[in-house]
């Protein structure tokens, strides 16, 4: 077994909170444990949305080459950021306990709400789509950059609000500037919202990813995270697609919300399944196989073109 383990982390201060969070468990565990600092194209390319990138690895594929040339031996990601599909030589092994999971409006004017007529900033075609279904009267600008650079956009005057996930603004100490908190019913999160997710090479030794994977895995977020990036998988959704899913456990069993919006809004697709725990991952793609036929298909193939 590994004693000393080179974690892979972006480098804004939410990757690194990831990071030192992980890098915690992991000494409490025995091991000894550096971490690499690795720029990605999505760190690097700020002036235009993801959905122009072109979003698959965006933010993950600078780590994934260095997990193959061991230079690190585990990656630390926002689980909203993972592509649905891993190369056949990676994995995830553990996903941490999950944060509230909703989307928040953030402003510096306390008494504004998206019921009013404000200039709202966001990147995501999730946040966008739901915005012009539910708020036709709402006005969008492109919003990119680690969570500080948009708080200084925010406070320059640019948008009257920003719309980001709770997770990364409670952990950043943004809690102040929370104007609202958005409905999950309404802003159903990205798949993965508020989790931490923990990729290695597969070929990395089987006694320290287990051990790895005992310490950082919280076995019912991963229940929940599996049914929705199935869910995801079967769509072929990823940041550029307006995708949703939210899986939730009860009495033993695990439903899953799930669905997609067009761009312009007008259409609003979504679907709720329950199923057995151990069946998380077939849940997920039954579902998106059913919002693929009530009308998905069309929406999907309307976004790519």
């Amino acid at each position: 077994m590994l004693k000393k383990l080179k974690i892979g982390t972006r480098s804004s201060k939410l990757a690194l909170w990831q990071a030192y969070y992980v890098e915690e468990k992991l000494k409490n565990a025995g091991f000894q444990t550096e971490i690499v600092h690795i720029e990605t194209k999505g760190d690097k390319i700020l002036d235009r949305s993801l959905a122009k990138i072109g979003s698959k690895g965006v933010f993950t594929e600078e780590l994934e080459e260095q997990l193959r040339t061991q230079d690190i031996h585990l990656a630390v990601h926002s689980a909203k950021d993972l592509p649905s599909e891993m190369p056949h030589d990676l994995e995830i092994i553990a996903f941490t306990e999950r944060e509230r999971v909703n989307d928040v409006l953030i402003s510096f004017q306390q008494d504004i709400s998206l019921k009013d007529n404000i200039i709202v900033g966001t990147s995501s075609t999730r946040r966008i789509a739901t915005l012009k279904h539910f708020y036709p009267h709402i006005q969008t600008i492109e919003m990119r950059g680690n969570l500080q650079t948009r708080m200084q956009k925010l406070e320059s005057g640019i948008c009257d609000a920003i719309i980001l996930a709770y997770a990364g603004v409670h952990r950043m100490n943004y809690d102040n500037y929370i104007v609202e908190h958005l409905s999950i019913n309404t802003f159903t999160p990205a798949a993965g919202q508020g989790s931490v997710a923990i990729q290695v090479a597969e070929n990395l030794d089987k006694e320290t990813k287990s051990v790895i994977q005992n310490t950082l895995n919280h076995p019912e977020t991963a229940y929940c995270l599996k049914a929705e990036r199935s869910f995801l998988r079967t769509l072929q959704g990823g940041c550029s697609v307006p995708v949703f899913a939210l899986a939730t456990i009860q009495e033993g069993k695990i439903s899953l919300n799930g669905g997609v919006i067009s761009l312009d809004g007008t259409q609003f697709i979504q679907k709720e399944m329950t199923s057995a725990l151990d069946d998380s991952i077939k849940l997920g793609d039954s579902l998106a196989q059913e919002i693929l036929a009530l009308g998905g298909k069309e929406v999907l193939e309307a976004i790519k073109r």
